[in-house]
């Protein structure tokens, strides 16, 4: 046999293979798949056993299905599936699939076994172009033209799941035999899957090992032993009969009831937020308008030239830094997929970030420390970093060597690009208006722009402006991008260089410089006080790179510059999802003013098909593709593709509920 060797053996799968090159799991010593045929295994349990054949036929046009899954492994469960679901389902559904996997393979291995199936080769080469070697944490994927989504949790079964929003339909209980990893299959699973399962749900598994039999029972399915596959004597197969498992949950992150009827929707703002927004939902099949008050969009902070998909983390693993690490795999994934590379568009050119002291310099070899493939991040020192960045570079820092550089209106442009997707521009909301079953925008004169039965809010901190979110407290900073002509010595950069501000590779014989953080400021009018302070930053990021490009030369009165309002929030993480409605919010849960440990149990109430997009700050090239799909999630009922308290940690009612509790 021939082995493996990933970069951190206690974060990824050791496999050995066989002569006849299949893999070998020795850590667990135990094989992936059927010696005999993993895909007539894969076909005759999960498949056949969860009726998917017959129940997928069945489908309604449009129609929906989630299956969960245990242990991702080659992904050789997803492909067949898949490859059923193309063949069976009706071409409008839609297919969610969860798995969840402690020890994913390396890319390299991803490839090496899946080559074992040609027959899948359509669907696995769509996987094997947006797979890299995986982080920890919740990685989402939307293939298939956006019929099918893979939502993979990395980690510990039973930390991921606890954390999984979602209504499954059919279990595929896989993972390694029990008796080779007793520490999956224990009750602890069992009720995770009892509490995510949807009405009617069925589950399948190889093994028909006594005590799994035992607990599925004791979690509420009717299990029945049933012939298993080639030499496997018995498997076994069930139907959930039992009742989720209660328990309080906040209503105000409950889900609010699905719209039914027409899948219409409004975007307001043509960001990208909004754009991102509309992408999501077009490939889902709702009609989208998108409305946008410029004559183009992103007109307004996602018109800047280069923007850096700038990943900042943090070693203790905050919620703001587990939903950056995750919004970043996915918007890296999602630029592949929709942007081809080139000197307009977007270069995955890589990122340094310089350490600012020895304080950070900690943080970062902290959080480098902590088993990251390098194909996502590498600890390098100043010597290291100058050899990847091509010019001098005095200080140590972090590279992503996947990161880099986009034109967010390239990327902008290429999301609206659907044919379920309708701009309008020269078309400024000022008003949102219900009307039966209907979302209304309103002009100035009070004219209908566009209806619909869903809206949703993606205008920045001009979201205030509509009475439905006008409490909500975002806030505008003012950013200014200065731009610098290249010269022959600054061209030789070759990835952005990130510190107290970044420089960007030059781009159309321009490097851009920045940016400013401004409070005191809501115009966009250019200053030479921000391009000075931008030139300043030269000097911090490569001494080299600034004498090439003589920055005391420059006239910071003379210089090109670009400034625009992102827009934020106290915590710094966005505000993505339903909105309620804020007065009935305080007359609901006024409770929770007098006695925060109180669990009110009241519906929250919800505007109807209303939500918002909003407050990505300065992150917006990097959270904006997966907030999108987040709010796809939300409205399709699909398993959020975040882990629940990230989705909380975004959500619009936080700040209402912390209202009240504070008496403010």
């Amino acid at each position: 046999m021939s082995t493996s060797s990933p970069q951190d053996t206690s974060a990824f799968a050791e496999l050995s293979w066989s002569e006849d090159g299949q893999p070998f799991s020795t850590r667990f010593d135990d094989v992936y798949f059927s010696r005999e045929s993993g895909l007539a295994e894969t076909r005759h349990v999960f498949l056949q056993h969860n009726q998917l054949d017959s129940r997928w036929a069945a489908l309604p046009p449009g129609g929906s299905f989630c299956i969960g899954e245990t242990g991702f492994g080659t992904g050789l469960n997803f492909l067949c599936a898949w490859q059923w679901w193309d063949r069976l389902a009706p071409a409008d559904a839609r297919l969610s699939y969860v798995s969840c996997e402690k020890y994913p393979l390396s890319r390299e291995d991803l490839q090496r076994a899946l080559a074992l199936w040609p027959e899948l080769a359509p669907w696995a080469d769509q996987l094997l172009a947006q797979y890299t070697d995986l982080t920890p944490g919740w990685q989402h994927f939307s293939l298939g033209e956006g019929r099918v989504t893979l939502t993979l949790l990395i980690g510990d079964v039973l930390d991921t799941l606890p954390q999984l929003d979602a209504r499954v339909d059919a279990w595929f209980l896989d993972g390694f035999a029990p008796a080779r990893n007793p520490d999956m299959w224990q009750p602890a699973l069992y009720d995770q899957l009892a509490r995510l399962c949807a009405p009617d749900a069925t589950l399948a598994t190889f093994t028909s090992v006594g005590a799994v039999r035992r607990g599925l029972q004791e979690a509420g399915f009717a299990m029945h032993k049933v012939k298993g596959f080639g030499r496997k004597r018995e498997m076994l197969r069930g139907e959930f009969q039992g009742t989720r498992p209660g328990g309080w949950e906040a209503p105000w992150y409950q889900r609010p009831a699905s719209p039914g009827g027409e899948r219409s929707a409004l975007v307001i703002g043509a960001g990208l937020a909004g754009c991102a927004t509309a992408r999501s939902l077009a490939t889902r099949g709702w009609q989208v308008t998108v409305l946008e008050r410029h004559g183009h969009a992103a007109a307004e902070a996602s018109g800047n030239a280069q923007g850096i998909l700038y990943c900042k983390l943090s070693p203790h693993q905050t919620l703001l830094s587990r939903y950056v690490q995750a919004s970043y795999c996915y918007a890296l994934r999602a630029l592949h997929q929709l942007l081809p590379q080139g000197d307009s568009t977007w270069r995955a050119c890589g990122v340094l970030q310089l350490s600012t002291d020895e304080k950070e310099r900690g943080r970062q070899l902290a959080f480098a420390g902590q088993g990251y493939p390098a194909t996502f991040l590498q600890a390098v020192d100043s010597d290291q970093a100058s050899r990847i960045a091509g010019v001098q570079v005095d200080r140590p820092g972090l590279f992503f060597p996947t990161a880099g550089w986009v034109n967010p209106p390239s990327l902008c442009h290429a999301l609206l690009q659907h044919p379920n997707i309708t701009l309008l521009t020269h078309s400024e909301a000022l008003t949102l208006e219900r009307r039966g079953e209907r979302w209304h925008a309103l002009a100035d004169d009070q004219q209908s722009l566009a209806s619909a039965a869903v809206a949703v809010i993606c205008s920045a901190n001009d979201s205030r402006r509509f009475a439905q979110t006008a409490g909500m407290p975002l806030k505008p900073i003012r950013g200014q991008v200065s731009q610098l002509a290249a010269t022959a010595a600054s061209s030789a950069l070759r990835t952005v260089l990130c510190a107290e501000g970044y420089i960007s590779p030059a781009r159309g014989g321009e490097h851009h410089v920045g940016a400013s953080f401004r409070f005191d400021r809501l115009d966009s009018e250019p200053s030479v006080e921000e391009n000075r302070s931008n030139l300043e930053l030269l000097d911090k990021l490569s001494a080299e790179l600034a004498a090439g490009l003589q920055p005391g030369q420059q006239d910071p009165a003379a210089l090109p510059a670009r400034a625009a309002l992102r827009c934020t929030t106290p915590d710094y993480l966005p505000l993505i999802g339903p909105v309620a409605d804020a007065q009935a919010f305080e007359q609901d849960y006024a409770v929770l003013g007098k006695d925060a440990s109180k669990q009110p149990d009241a519906p929250t109430r919800w505007y109807p098909g209303l939500y918002m997009n909003a407050g990505h700050g300065s992150r917006g090239m990097v959270s904006c593709p997966l907030s999108g799909e987040l709010i796809a999630a939300w409205l399709d009922n699909e398993p959020l593709p975040l882990p629940r308290d990230v989705a909380e940690a975004v959500h619009p009612a936080r700040f209402m509920l912390r209202r009240l509790i504070r008496g403010r």
